[in-house]
């Protein structure tokens, strides 16, 4: 492993560097402790939001059932659970609108 170049202070780092500037610095350079320190807590509005906790759940479904999820959550890029928490949450919005539960947003 080469020797990295510490950085002890936020001000260390370049401004307004390019993507591959960036690449080539954080490549030869590391964060200290002291550096951690001395840097300012990221504001709230630029943390990604929190993704609502989930329960698991058991629920069985025959071979080809499955397998027909499967494939069609690898066609379109996503995991069968995902693909399938998606049917439920839409499913469960269209019989909610249906009986009047509420309205169309």
């Amino acid at each position: 492993m080469k020797d990295m170049k510490q950085i002890k202070d936020p001000s260390e780092i370049p401004p307004d560097m390019s993507e591959e500037e960036a690449r080539e610095f954080w490549d030869t350079h590391e964060i200290t402790e002291e550096f951690l320190d001395k840097a300012e807590p990221v504001p709230e509005d630029m943390l990604p939001p929190a993704r609502p906790r989930t329960r698991p759940i058991a629920v069985r479904f025959d071979d080809d059932t499955l397998g027909r999820l499967r494939f069609l959550a690898k066609k379109k890029h996503k995991g069968y659970q995902t693909l399938l928490k998606e049917f439920v949450t839409e499913r469960l919005y269209e019989e909610e609108k249906r009986e009047g539960i509420i309205s169309a947003r």
